[in-house]
């Protein structure tokens, strides 16, 4: 006997509704185009991107945003949770796929028979940037830039500058290492060294192993700028060149230095203690 949390009340909307389009076919246009960005393929400007989930797909619409299509696994038609996700959306967008199908787009081991097809939010720059900050510069590795904007989210910070050679943002890995981080922050991907400090009007902090200050000795100032730096190479001279402050964590003389988002953790919420007066 089926689980009763996965039926449906009388009345409830499913899935199986005839103002959904089915795709049956892997050769289907738009399958494959769906297909192409559910793999990280950059279609259209702003480009396309795939938010597997629920989680994702219920934080994309709580931030009022637009859907181009979302996707279902016909399956799953009578699974109660993905009704509730129905009732926010106009079918008219909706595509029911065969579970081959759904399992091709899926990113995850366990999907949960649902993604959408939404458009990379675009933010205005301001002219000056008066509020704290991450620029990231050349973060390679799609899980630390997913686990940094996180963290960031985490500690009250809104702004991220993504510059030239970062992992994409909208990336399917940085998704999901940010967990819905990305629609409660501001992300600007491809700002120049040059761009950024051209517009910066309040500190900028630098993490550095060298002609550093220690983190715990150091003032922070309310409003602050935070540059972490690739995971190789560390911070651009240019950014250290204008920093206020270089600061180091401190820690044992056997381990030479923290995994960046790590290293940002540490110093975003020691930042965020002193903003607090939390003692």
């Amino acid at each position: 006997m089926p689980r009763a949390s996965s039926q449906l009340c009388p009345g409830q909307k499913t899935i199986d509704d005839n103002t959904m389009k089915h795709i049956s076919s892997k050769d289907n246009p738009t399958f494959k185009q769906i297909l192409r960005v559910a793999q990280g393929k950059k279609i259209g400007s702003p480009p396309w991107i795939w938010l597997e989930g629920l989680n994702l797909a219920h934080a994309w619409l709580d931030e009022g945003y637009q859907i181009e299509y979302a996707v279902f696994d016909e399956q799953r038609a009578t699974d109660v949770t993905l009704a509730n996700f129905l009732a926010r959306i106009d079918p008219s967008i909706c595509l029911q796929l065969p579970t081959a199908l759904m399992r091709q787009l899926s990113q995850v081991e366990q999907g949960q028979g649902v993604g959408l097809v939404v458009s990379a939010p675009t933010y205005r720059a301001d002219e000056h940037i008066t509020q704290s900050c991450l620029y990231l510069d050349r973060i390679q590795d799609p899980g630390n830039v997913g686990t940094l904007l996180r963290t960031m989210a985490a500690a009250g910070i809104e702004h991220a500058y993504l510059s030239p050679g970062c992992a994409w943002a909208w990336s399917q890995k940085v998704l999901r290492s940010a967990q819905g981080a990305h629609f409660v922050i501001r992300i600007h991907e491809n700002v120049s060294i040059d761009h950024f400090l051209a517009r910066l009007k309040i500190p900028l902090y630098a993490t550095a192993l060298e002609q550093a200050n220690s983190l715990y000795q150091v003032q922070l100032a309310t409003e602050a700028a935070w540059v972490f730096g690739n995971e190789g190479q560390g911070v651009a001279t240019p950014l250290l060149a204008a920093a206020e402050q270089r600061i180091f964590i401190p820690q044992v003389s056997t381990v030479e230095s923290l995994n960046v988002a790590a290293a940002a953790a540490v110093c975003l919420f020691e930042h965020r203690r002193q903003r607090l007066n939390l003692g």
